[in-house]
């Protein structure tokens, strides 16, 4: 599971012209699905984001997490984050899960994340064409992969 989690002052998913989710201080993250990811990924990765301290404190450090400034957050599915453009310049999306395997975990990722930060989240249109759009606060950009926890 690869996840890209940027900090927001806003941010929006809209689909086919409705707005489906929306939130202001938070976090909006884009959430690529492989075939061998399971539940172990998702417990893993949703915790580790519910707990980055990239919200600035008092003194303007990077100290406090999500529920620390009781922000909210955005879920949307991503498979263009597992592509190889290794050879050619058409990427192939050959490691991203099929969407019968991808869906499930996607829910399962939401779910947990909602536990973990104690609240609803806004999430995409699993497969749907979305127009994300976001003020990055910062910017702050974190990239994380559960193969590869560094």
């Amino acid at each position: 599971m690869r996840a890209v989690i940027q900090r927001v002052s806003r941010a929006s998913v809209t689909v086919a012209g409705e707005q489906i989710s929306s939130i202001e201080q938070g976090l909006l993250i884009l959430l690529g699905i492989e075939a061998e990811d399971n539940r172990e990924d998702i417990d893993w990765l949703a915790g580790k984001i519910a707990r980055l301290r990239i919200f600035g404190d008092e003194q303007g450090a990077m100290n406090l997490a999500l529920g620390d400034v009781n922000g909210d957050a955005i879920v949307v599915s991503q498979f263009t984050l597992h592509s190889s453009t290794k050879k050619g310049n058409r990427p192939s999306f050959i490691k991203a899960a099929h969407p019968s395997i991808a869906e499930p975990l996607y829910e399962d990722f939401i779910s947990t994340f909602e536990r973990v930060v104690g609240k609803k989240v806004g999430t995409g249109s699993f497969g749907a064409m979305m127009d994300v759009q976001l003020t990055n606060d910062g910017p702050v950009t974190l990239i994380i992969d559960t193969k590869n926890k560094e």
